[in-house]
C-alpha cells in the first residue's frame, strides 16, 4: 500500500508510524505540511492512504476529497481540537483515536481508538509514553478497519479551548502549581518571573525535606532550584526566556542566584524522599538497575561525570549493570541547548563529547560484570551507542532508535565505530550512520542493533526475568566473563584507538567557528523547522 505521512514535523508519533509501515513493507512517502509544494508532493507519489500522525493545521479540501486521509488525535471519542491533553491532565483515564479527515475540524468517522490510564506526569511525558504506546498499539485494527470500511461516528463536541493558566504563590498549594506546570510542559510552559527573569516554567517536583517562603529560592541541585511555596516547596529543573530556548534553571538565573547553596544528594540517590533527583539505582538479586533521568535524554559535561562515577562504584558491587534512561528517553547524547548557551562553544562541545566518551568507556571496559541497556525509550545520536556500548541491548517494541549524527554536521564519536559495526554488517552500518533514518525495533533486532525485543505493556517484569537469566548459571555467566576479561586485555588498546580517530575528525567540527554543527545545533535549539520535506524521507524507487 502506498503512504502519505503528511505532518509538521517528524516528532516521535511520527517516527514510529514510519518505522511501523515500513516493517510493513508499505511505500512510504513524506510529506512536510508546511512544504510550499505539498499538495504536488502528494500528487506525485498519488498515494493510497494519507496518514497524519502529527499535524498541527487544518487540511484543505483539496487533499481530504481526494485521498482518504486520516487524522491521530490523543483524546478520547468526543474529543475535540488542539488542546487535548491539557484536558487529559484532569482525568483518571484518556485515550486516543483515528479518524477520517473532512470538513469539521477532529470531527471524521473513527476507524480505531482506545483508552489507557492516566498517571500523574507531564503532558510531554503522556504524549512520549502513553499515547504513543497507545497508537502503536491500534495500528493494526486500523488497517483492517480501513479495508473493511468499518468505523464509528465521531461525536460533535464543541473545540477545546486553550487553557489560561497562571501562578498565584501566595495562593496555589505545591501540587497545585505542579499541576498547572505539567499542563503547559514542554510546550509552551507557564510564564512566570524568578528572581526579575521573566521565563517559562518546566520540570516541576514535589519537595519533602526543605521549606521556604513563598517564590523564595532556598536551593540548588544539578541546575534545578528550590522555590518556597504555601505549604513547602517544589524544584523547577528548566526555565525559558521568551524568544530563547530551555536551559536549567540555574543557567537563566546565573548570578542572581549568588549566596543560593547547592543542596547536594548523595552520588546514587535511595527514592527515600520526593525531591529532585537525576541518577538512582535500584538493586536486586545482584543485578542493579541504573536510572539517569536527563531532561529530554540530553547529557551535560557534569552530568556525564556523575554518572561515569555511579557506574564505576557499581561495577564493584554487581554481577549485571542495567543501564535504564529516563522516564521519557533512553539518551539522545551530548547536551546541545547548553553548548549552544556557551560562549564557548568549542571548549565546551569538547568537553561534553570527551566525558561522554569516559562514560562510555567506563561501560566497555567493564570486564567483571555483564552490562545491560534497557532501552525501552526513544534514543537518538550518543544516546544509541551509548546503549550500544554494553554486552547486551534490551528493547521495547514501540522504541525507535536514530543512530546517526549527520542531520547535526557531525561525524560523532561515543565508540560508535568500534561498537555499531561490531554488532552490525559493515553495509548496514554506514547506511544507518549517512541514511539518517528512524530504526524501529524489529528492524534493530533483525540487524543486529539489538539483542532482544520485550512488550513495552510488561517491560519490567520481562527485563528482570532476562537479566537474572543472565546470572542464574554460574558457569555460564562465568565463562562469559572469563572470554569477556580476554577479550578486553588483548583488544584494549585497539579499542581506544577507535574513540581517537573519532576524535580527531570530530575536532574541527567543534572549534572551526565555520563548522556547519553551529549553524545545525542553532536551528535544533530553536526548534526551525524546514520549509521544505527532507530528501532522506522521500520515498525511493528501488
Amino acid at each position: 500500500m502506498k503512504t502519505t505521512l503528511l505532518i509538521t514535523t517528524f516528532n516521535s508519533l511520527s517516527q514510529l508510524t514510519y518505522t511501523y509501515l515500513k516493517d510493513k513493507n508499505y511505500k512510504i512517502d513524506v510529506v512536510y505540511a508546511n512544504s510550499t509544494a505539498k499538495m504536488q508532493e502528494i500528487n506525485d507519489f498519488n498515494p493510497d492512504i494519507i496518514l497524519c500522525p502529527f499535524l498541527k493545521d487544518f487540511l484543505p479540501k483539496e487533499i481530504y476529497e481526494k485521498y482518504p486521509t486520516f487524522i491521530f488525535h490523543p483524546g478520547i471519542i468526543g474529543d475535540r481540537g488542539a488542546y487535548s491533553l491539557e484536558q487529559a491532565l484532569d482525568c483518571d483515564t484518556w485515550g486516543v483515536v483515528i479518524l477520517q479527515a473532512n470538513d469539521t475540524y477532529d470531527g471524521g468517522d473513527i476507524y480505531a481508538s482506545c483508552e489507557f490510564a492516566m498517571r500523574k506526569a507531564t503532558k510531554a511525558s503522556i504524549y512520549r509514553n502513553e499515547v504513543n504506546n497507545s497508537f502503536y498499539s491500534i495500528l493494526d485494527d486500523f488497517f483492517s478497519n480501513f479495508k473493511q470500511k468499518k468505523f464509528t461516528k465521531q461525536i460533535i463536541n464543541p473545540l477545546n479551548t486553550k487553557p489560561i493558566l497562571k501562578i498565584n504563590w501566595q495562593q496555589d498549594s505545591s501540587q497545585e502549581i505542579i499541576n498547572k506546570i505539567n499542563k503547559l510542559d514542554s510546550f509552551p510552559g507557564i510564564l512566570d518571573e524568578i528572581l526579575g527573569v521573566k521565563c517559562y516554567l518546566f520540570g516541576a517536583c514535589l519537595e519533602e525535606g526543605l521549606n521556604g517562603e513563598p517564590q523564595e529560592i532556598i536551593a540548588k541541585r544539578d541546575g534545578a532550584i528550590c522555590i518556597g511555596t504555601i505549604d513547602g516547596a517544589i524544584w523547577i529543573s528548566h526555565l525559558k526566556e521568551p524568544k530563547r530556548f530551555k536551559l536549567p534553571a540555574t543557567y537563566v538565573l546565573k548570578d542572581k542566584l549568588k549566596g543560593i547553596k547547592e543542596n547536594r544528594l548523595p552520588l546514587l540517590f535511595d527514592n527515600s524522599y520526593k525531591t529532585f533527583y537525576e541518577i538512582s539505582c535500584d538493586i536486586k538479586d545482584d543485578i542493579g538497575y541504573l536510572y539517569f533521568n536527563f531532561h529530554n535524554g540530553a547529557c551535560s559535561a557534569e552530568q556525564c561525570i556523575r554518572l561515569k562515577y555511579a557506574i564505576e562504584y557499581l561495577k564493584t558491587q554487581i554481577k549485571v549493570l542495567v543501564l535504564m534512561g529516563g522516564d521519557d528517553f533512553f539518551s539522545n547524547g551530548i547536551h546541545l541547548n547548553i553548548l549552544q548557551d556557551s560562549n564557548k562553544n568549542g571548549e565546551d562541545g569538547w568537553s561534553n563529547i570527551n566525558a561522554i566518551n569516559d562514560v562510555i568507556r567506563s561501560i566497555i571496559f567493564a570486564s567483571n560484570i555483564i552490562t545491560v541497556a534497557s532501552v525501552s525509550k526513544n534514543a537518538g545520536a550518543g544516546g544509541v551507542f551509548l546503549a550500544t556500548a554494553c554486552d547486551r541491548v534490551v528493547v521495547s517494541n514501540t522504541t525507535i532508535l536514530n543512530p546517526h549524527y549527520k542531520t547535526l554536521s557531525l561525524s560523532g564519536s561515543e565508540y560508535h565505530t568500534y561498537s555499531l559495526y561490531k554488532r552490525v554488517d559493515k553495509n548496514i552500518a554506514d547506511n544507518l550512520l549517512n541514511d539518517c533514518l528512524p530504526v524501529g525495533a524489529k528492524k534493530a533486532k533483525d540487524i543486529g542493533l539489538a539483542n532482544k525485543i520485550l512488550d513495552i505493556n510488561n517491560y519490567q517484569n520481562s527485563l528482570e526475568a532476562y537479566c537474572m537469566d543472565l546470572i542464574k548459571n554460574e558457569d555460564s555467566y562465568d565463562d562469559f566473563i572469563w572470554d569477556k576479561e580476554d577479550y578486553l586485555e588483548a583488544n584494549k588498546d585497539n579499542i581506544e584507538q577507535y574513540a581517537k580517530n573519532e576524535l580527531a575528525i570530530m575536532y574541527n567540527e567543534f572549534w572551526d567557528k565555520d563548522s556547519d554543527f553551529h549553524k545545525k545545533r542553532y536551528e535544533f535549539v530553536y526548534k526551525i523547522c524546514p520549509t521544505q520535506t527532507p530528501k532522506r524521507l522521500k520515498h525511493k524507487d528501488n
